[in-house]
C-alpha cells in the first residue's frame, strides 16, 4: 500500500497545535529517525514530532487517520531489527520528551511512567527506594521501546520479560481514542488480555503513552560466578541442569571464546579466552549464597568447567556485567568498516546446545565470521555475523547463516526472535512459525487499525 506524503499545510497545523519547536522537517532530524541500530536500510519520514503529552499524540494520530499517513512511534532508537524505521515515510513521533517518572508507590512495588523514560535512569531513581525494574536489555533502551518489542535481557530467567512486568498502560488507538488497559492489581481474570496483546506489538495496534510497571525489591546480596569450559558445547550442556535442579540463577549468560577475545582486545582486559558462562545469584545473605555456590560448583565441574571464579557484592557484579553488556560494542569497535547482522533466536533450553552447534556449523560452512553469546538460561542465542556492507556476496552469506539458524530454532519448537522483535528482519519467518495463526493476527490488525496507519510494514508480511 502506498501512503501519501505529509503536506506542508499539515506540518503547519502540527506546529501550530503542538508547538513550533516540537515539530520539524529538518534534514538532519529526518536522517536521525530513518535508521535504528540494526543493519537494515534507512527510510526517512516526512516529519518528526516530539509529543509533550498524550493529547499531542491524539492530535497526530487523528490527523494521520484522517489523511491515511503512516505514523511510527520512536523512543531511544536502539532496536536491532528495524522496528521503528518508518518504511512508509509519514510521521515519526519521538517520545524522548515524554520522560516523566510520574509516581513511585514503593509499598505497592509499582511505578507510573511516561514511555520516554530510559530504564537505566528509572532504576537509578528506584534504587533509593530499595526497588528495581527487572528487564535489562543492556542498551540505552526506553520503556516505550521495551514495551513495543517485549524486551527482556540478562535477568529474564528469574524475573521474566517486559510483558511480565507491566500492570497497566494508557494507549492511543488508531482512531485517536485513548483507552486504559490493565489495573494496579497484580493479577486479574477480567476480560480479554488486551494489555499483553499490546506488549510486543511494535506500535502496530496502538501507541502506548504511559505505563504502570511492576517492581521488585533490590536483593540484599549478590553472587557472581564465572565458569570457563573447554568447548561451547560443554558450556551449553551445563545450562539445562543449572535450571532444572532448582539452583535459581538470576542470570545465566554465555560467551564464546571469540567474544572474550574481542572484549580483551577492546577493553584491555585479561579474561581467559575460553567459552564461559556468567551466572548471578540473588539471596538474603552470604550464607545462603555460599550454599547455592556449593551446589552449582560441582554441577559445572560435571560439564568439564576448567575454572570457576566467584565474587560477592555489587562492585564485583557491576564490573563483570559491564564486560558482558559491552560485548557487541567491543566487536563493532574492533571491526571498523564492517557491519553486523545480529541473529536473535530462542529455543527450549534442552535444545540450546544443539542450536549453538548447528549455528557454528553454518558459520563454518559459509566461511563467515561469527561471535556467539546469549541469555543461555532462557534459551536465547545471539550470533553476531560480520560482513562488508559494500559487498553483496558478504551480505548474502550472513543472510544464509541467519536463515539456517532461525529455521532450525523454529523446527526445534522455538521462535524466530527471542527479544528483539519482528521488525523488518524477521518478517520472512512469520509464516513458518505461526502458520494459520498469522491470518488471525491480520484480522486483529484490520479491526484495531483498519486503515493500516500504525507502523506499517512490521510484524505482518505483506
Amino acid at each position: 500500500m502506498k501512503y501519501p506524503h505529509v503536506t506542508t499545510e499539515d506540518v503547519t497545523y502540527l506546529k501550530e497545535t503542538i508547538g513550533e519547536s516540537h515539530v520539524t522537517t529538518g534534514e538532519s532530524n529526518l536522517d536521525l529517525h530513518a535508521k535504528d541500530e540494526s543493519y537494515h536500510e534507512p527510510h526517512r519520514p516526512d516529519v518528526v514530532v516530539w509529543p509533550q503529552k498524550t493529547e499531542d499524540v491524539v492530535t497526530v494520530v487523528k490527523l494521520a487517520n484522517e489523511r491515511v499517513y503512516a505514523v511510527t512511534a520512536w523512543c531511544a532508537g536502539t532496536s536491532l531489527e528495524g522496528n521503528p524505521i518508518p518504511l512508509k515515510g509519514g510521521i515519526v513521533m519521538d517520545f524522548n520528551e515524554m520522560n516523566r517518572i510520574i509516581e513511585i508507590r514503593e509499598k505497592d512495588l509499582q511505578v507510573d511512567v511516561e514511555v520516554g523514560v530510559q530504564y537505566k535512569e528509572l532504576n537509578s531513581r528506584l534504587r533509593h527506594h530499595g526497588l528495581f525494574f527487572p528487564p535489562d536489555p543492556g542498551a540505552g533502551a526506553s520503556i516505550g521501546g521495551m514495551i513495543g518489542n517485549n524486551a527482556s535481557g540478562v535477568r529474564t530467567v528469574a524475573y521474566g520479560a517486559t510483558r511480565d512486568c507491566v500492570l497497566g498502560m494508557e494507549v492511543v488507538m488508531a482512531d485517536g481514542e485513548v483507552i486504559s488497559l490493565g489495573s494496579r492489581a497484580i493479577k486479574s481474570s477480567s476480560g480479554y488480555d488486551l494489555l499483553r496483546l499490546m506488549i510486543g506489538s511494535e506500535g502496530t495496534l496502538g501507541i502506548v503513552t504511559r505505563a504502570t510497571l511492576r517492581l521488585r525489591g533490590l536483593p540484599p546480596e549478590y553472587l557472581t560466578v564465572v565458569a570457563t569450559f573447554p568447548t561451547v558445547h560443554d558450556a551449553c550442556q551445563a545450562v539445562s541442569d543449572v535450571i532444572r535442579y532448582g539452583l535459581n540463577p538470576a542470570a545465566l549468560e554465555l560467551m564464546d571464546e571469540a567474544v572474550v577475545r574481542e572484549i580483551n582486545q577492546d577493553q584491555k582486559m585479561s579474561l581467559k579466552e575460553q567459552p564461559m558462562l556468567f551466572l548471578e545469584f540473588h539471596n538474603v545473605n552470604k550464607t545462603a549464597l555460599e550454599n547455592q555456590f556449593g551446589m552449582v560448583e560441582p554441577l559445572l565441574r560435571e560439564y568439564r568447567a576448567i575454572g570457576i571464579e566467584r565474587g560477592f557484592g555489587a562492585d564485583e557484579r557491576t564490573r563483570l556485567w559491564e564486560v558482558r553488556h559491552g560485548a557487541l560494542e567491543s566487536i563493532k569497535r574492533n571491526h571498523p568498516g564492517q557491519s553486523v547482522l545480529l541473529v536473535d533466536t530462542c529455543v527450549p533450553i534442552s535444545c540450546y546446545a544443539e542450536m549453538v552447534d548447528r549455528a557454528k556449523d553454518a558459520v563454518l560452512r559459509e566461511g563467515a565470521t561469527g561471535f556467539f553469546w546469549g541469555h543461555a538460561g532462557d534459551g536465547n542465542l545471539h550470533l553476531g555475523l560480520m560482513y562488508n556492507p559494500s559487498a553483496p556476496s558478504d551480505r548474502d552469506k550472513v543472510q544464509r547463516v541467519n536463515s539456517i539458524v532461525v529455521q532450525h530454532s523454529i523446527a526445534a519448537g522455538g521462535t524466530c526472535t527471542g527479544e528483539h522483535g519482528v521488525g523488518i528482519g524477521k518478517l520472512s519467518f512469520m509464516e513458518a512459525e505461526h502458520g494459520k495463526a498469522l491470518d488471525y493476527m491480520r484480522r486483529l490488525k484490520r479491526v484495531l487499525d483498519p486503515k493500516g496507519i500504525l507502523n506499517p510494514g512490521k510484524i505482518l508480511p505483506e
